[in-house]
């Protein structure tokens, strides 16, 4: 298991501006000391620094929504 680096005052905003949670900066497999307000979580292997975000309030990590891409209908016939 690894740690992710969290960065509690960057906050991070879904696409639509909706805000999230807070910023991942950094994942490592071992940790060092930090500077508060920083801090360190243990995550799952497959956490990327800046693709997840920690939410305070479930204490979870979770991967950043990406925006849906609209579907791409065919022009009508002329």
């Amino acid at each position: 298991m690894k740690q992710a680096l969290i960065s509690p005052e960057e906050k991070v905003y879904k696409y639509d501006g909706t805000l999230l949670g807070e910023r991942v900066a950094e994942v490592l497999a071992t940790p060092f000391e930090v500077a508060p307000p920083l801090f360190w979580v243990a995550c799952n292997d497959d956490v990327e620094a800046d693709q997840w975000y920690y939410d305070p309030n479930t204490f979870t990590i979770d991967p950043i929504p990406v925006k849906p891409v609209p579907p791409v209908t065919d022009a009508p016939a002329s």
